[in-house]
């Protein structure tokens, strides 16, 4: 092979390889157990590299020489093994380049002794990488007999603050990371630091190439598919189920707020595994009803002359908190004595039409705003394309003399921190105090802005919620108390299982629903919420039964069911979301009637 081809081509292959490793860092490729990472890309850069840089020497060194392809090549690659493990005689080498041209021959030179020197860096970082995960499969072995393993498919910010609850809540927890890449930068540094203080085992590899089955059968294994793209959450999922679904003790959190992910998950063999989908958002919201809705929500209501109370809530902004506690306000606050109005802002000029489209029975002039005896009642009011920095929104905020309840999320801690204050000042210059709840994502300016006051020592009376620590929490992403309480409502129903309830999201979003407004009732000290299904009286059946059904006309509306045309049990389209019983509680079947019921106290 000819110097200036050998140099050229070299040259060329290493150029592709760092090329290559620059697209790996900024894509993240991975595919199944195979992990291509940008290290990978220039190791091998290298090491084809110094192999080609190599076979114009050993060439010239056997010109003439019987089977001298053979040997040229044969050395060529051994001495390149040589380079990267400290055992070459690099002066031997370089002294044997001997191009027409000495200048080239210089520049040949410079090049191969650059790759001497990279080559065994490279060796060196490949030892530590390999003997950090062999440490850490050490590590997860010496756990063999631990109950409790949790599993985390990426070291960042959300799995940061779960592990660390379940940490302080299970103390003898097993904490283990995977694609755990240190990098230069402060967030990466910062990130390992803090799961070395939850004495975490990390891996660098992904979650699928790590062999978790060696562990007690025994032990409880529980996976979190939380890294930032739901696309990788979803395809990791699919992945692991596979891997072991015929295993006992394992459940998978998915964090995917997305439909296909749903409908993926509902119809993939889970076996033995529990796997639920976590929506971020509406676990928040439902967190956020069951510890403090009555108190703050229902609690701020507005006494009406003729003793009734009036619930006006403001929602700012529809991303996806803002939608689903839209959502859940329309059937929470569905209770006897009750009325409800909700007014919604939000800068897309298409706010109100998508909304729509997706709860289209909740909008329609037919029960939107409308008092029919028996139904839910509610009136919802989306203010499209208004832009919470302009006067519009204040002209339009100083109309609702009335709010009771404020919850702003508009996409940044910055934009709901201002929002949530300068609303506070309308509402003073209106002379009422509605219960106002913003979103903050970040832990420690949250926990700054608790019990905030002006200069004057004016207390805002803001509460922030949804920072990441309480929004990654074991009682909001598992709902241990929550999840139980839907539970044992899901198992009212007659032949129902603990697997229905935990396999299909309607089951399960619908009973954590009815968990979440059973309290509620109970709070509001609604006749005979508190007792059992076998003491209520006749009277007190009949306002709980009332009660739930409007509860459950809103609540289907809100997840996009529309009343099938008939009250044939035969016109019930769950693919069509469309159900027989949406209809006004005096037009229920009797049987249907009684069902409603057994959501009373557990």
């Amino acid at each position: 092979m000819s110097w200036y081809l050998g140099f050229a081509a070299s040259a060329a292959a290493l150029a592709l390889f760092i090329i290559i490793a620059i697209i790996l860092r900024f894509s993240k490729y991975k595919r199944g157990r195979v992990i291509l990472t940008p290290f990978h890309a220039v190791f091998a850069g290298v090491f084809i590299s110094v192999f080609i840089c190599l076979l114009p020497i050993y060439s010239s060194i056997f010109e003439g020489v019987a089977d001298s392809v053979i040997k040229t090549i044969a050395f060529a690659l051994h001495n390149t093994f040589q380079i990267f493990t400290f055992d070459a005689d690099r002066a031997i080498i370089l002294e044997s380049i001997k191009c027409e041209d000495e200048a080239f021959s210089e520049l040949y030179s410079v090049y191969l002794a650059i790759e001497y020197a990279v080559a065994p860096v490279l060796t060196f970082s490949f030892l530590i990488s390999f003997f950090k995960d062999t440490t850490s499969y050490i590590r997860y072995i010496l756990h063999y007999f631990h109950k409790h393993i949790y599993i985390f498919s990426e070291l960042n910010e959300k799995s940061l603050a779960l592990g660390r609850n379940i940490k302080k809540k299970h103390r003898h927890a097993v904490i283990v990371y995977t694609d755990v890449f240190e990098n230069n930068d402060e967030v990466s540094y910062e990130l390992g630091e803090r799961a070395k203080e939850l004495n975490a085992i990390c891996f660098k590899k992904d979650i699928l190439a790590i062999r978790f089955k060696v562990h007690s059968k025994t032990s409880k294994i529980t996976f979190y598919a939380i890294g930032q793209e739901e696309t990788e959450n979803i395809n990791q999922s699919l992945q692991l189920i596979k891997q072991y679904r015929d295993r006992e003790n394992v459940r998978l959190f998915v964090f995917s707020s997305r439909l296909d992910s749903e409908i993926l998950l509902t119809n993939t063999d889970k076996g033995k595994i529990e796997v639920r989908r976590i929506n971020e958002a509406r676990s928040l919201i439902n967190q956020m009803l069951y510890t403090f809705g009555c108190e703050e929500i229902l609690g701020s209501a507005k006494l009406l002359p003729d003793g009734d109370k009036k619930i006006s809530a403001v929602v700012v902004g529809l991303g996806g908190h803002g939608t689903e506690m839209l959502k859940a306000l329309s059937w929470y606050c569905q209770m006897d004595g009750y009325h409800l109005q909700i007014d919604a802002f939000d800068k897309d000029v298409n706010a109100e039409s998508k909304f729509i489209a997706l709860a289209p029975e909740l909008m329609s002039e037919k029960y939107n705003g409308v008092v029919i005896p028996g139904e839910a009642e509610y009136k919802i009011n989306i203010h499209s394309g208004i832009d919470v920095a302009t006067a519009e929104f204040a002209d339009k905020i100083k109309n609702l003399a009335d709010a009771t309840y404020v919850f702003v999320s508009l996409g940044s801690d910055e934009m709901n921190i201002r929002t949530a204050v300068e609303l506070r000042t309308l509402f003073e210059r209106m002379k009422i105090k509605p219960v106002i709840h913003s979103i903050v994502y970040n832990a420690d300016e949250n926990a700054s802005l608790k019990g905030i006051k002006n200069y004057s020592g004016q207390d805002y009376n803001i509460r922030f919620v949804g920072d990441i620590n309480t929004s990654y929490s074991e009682s909001v992403i598992m709902n241990s108390e929550l999840e139980q309480n839907g539970l044992a409502c899901h198992l009212r129903w007659d032949g129902s299982t603990k697997e229905e309830f935990l396999n299909y999201e309607y089951n399960y979003n619908s009973s954590i629903a009815s968990a979440i407004h059973l309290k509620a009732r109970i709070e509001c000290h609604i006749p005979g919420a508190d007792k059992l299904k076998d003491e209520l009286t006749e009277e007190e059946e009949e306002i709980i039964a009332r009660i739930e059904h409007c509860r459950w006309n809103a609540y289907m509306r809100a997840e996009g069911y529309v009343y099938s045309g008939s009250n044939d049990e035969s016109t019930r389209n769950d693919l069509g979301k469309m159900h027989h019983d949406l209809v006004d509680y005096d037009s229920l079947k009797p049987d249907e009637k009684a069902k409603d019921i057994r959501l009373s106290k557990n």
